[in-house]
């Protein structure tokens, strides 16, 4: 088996490119400015992410906000955390965590309990079963993480790094 010539290799990116381009995946020729196509970008993005997340998720029974939150007990394990707590480092802070907490709680994934230090608080648990289902998700990440590779780990840094500063004044 022949490796691509070189021509054929810039003929295939140059394709793929025009295809990927947002203004071919949105059918928006002009913007603004460049500034406003970024923001155009950065949504049509996030949208594809999300769906990308959900359609990989769906196979281990949650959704992406229920994995959010057990990622995020999980770091915390074997202490608690209130709602409060996890509402706070939440990726979608509008989520209705009480409810989220309630379905994972109905899933046997975690666990709710009375704060010891202020009875008025819940603290929250990962269950074993949790904790497993992490395990599992963990084992194919390695799949979601295919769908960012058409960059470099150079790359993947210094969009990260553009990212971190693009939110640095807010």
């Amino acid at each position: 088996m022949s490796l691509p010539s070189r021509e054929n290799q810039l003929s295939e990116l140059a394709s793929y490119s025009k295809r990927m381009r947002i203004e071919d995946q949105i059918q928006q020729r002009t913007f603004s400015n460049e500034w406003h196509k970024l923001r155009v970008n950065l949504m049509y993005t996030s949208n594809w992410l999300r769906g990308e997340l959900t359609q990989f998720l769906k196979p281990f029974g949650i959704t992406q906000q229920q994995f959010n939150i057990l990622r995020i007990l999980r770091g915390q394990h074997p202490d608690a955390l209130s709602t409060q707590q996890l509402r706070e480092r939440l990726i979608d802070r509008m989520s209705d965590t009480s409810r989220l907490v309630d379905r994972l709680q109905q899933k046997g994934l975690a666990c709710k309990g009375e704060c010891r230090k202020d009875k008025r608080l819940v603290d929250i648990t990962i269950t074993e079963k949790g904790l497993t289902l992490l395990c599992q998700i963990d084992e194919r990440m390695a799949d979601l993480d295919k769908n960012m590779q058409s960059l470099t780990e150079q790359e993947a840094k210094v969009l990260n790094r553009l990212l971190d500063r693009l939110r640095q004044d807010t």
